[in-house]
């Protein structure tokens, strides 16, 4: 089970990986981040990141209270968000923890060279292994 660096380092394997991070969206403060960064500033775009996971996880448009997962279970009802730009992909992946699910992971692709359902796939996996604390 990954800790948060090799959690980064795993998700800069992904073919298009430009940068990653892991955010807790209620602060906006990077937990780690590898790699490059729009605009060079981690921080930032950390804070600029988690208004938009802040947004998809609190808006009812987007996570509707009565809403539960497949299995019955009650938690993040937004599982990832994915943001495109004319050079790259932002791959956002909320990570459910034992106490307050407030951390997301955030890969940055570069369009050319990046496979986005690849990255989806290996977000969802390191966001269900990752270990905090």
């Amino acid at each position: 089970m990954p800790g948060i660096d090799e959690c980064l380092l795993q998700a800069m394997v992904v073919p298009g990986a430009r940068g990653a991070a892991i955010v807790d969206w209620t602060s906006g403060l990077a937990l780690g981040s590898i790699g490059e960064t729009p605009g060079g500033d981690h921080e930032a775009t950390a804070a600029e990141t988690a208004e938009l996971a802040r947004m998809a996880a609190e808006y009812p448009t987007f996570a509707p209270e009565e809403e539960t997962a497949p299995d019955g279970a009650k938690g993040l009802p937004v599982e990832d968000l994915i943001v495109t730009t004319r050079t790259g992909y932002h791959v956002v992946r909320f990570v459910e923890t034992t106490f307050d699910s407030s951390v997301f992971l955030h890969l940055w692709l570069d369009r050319d060279t990046g496979n986005l359902a690849l990255a989806r796939l290996r977000l969802a996996d390191l966001a269900e292994r990752l270990v905090l604390g």
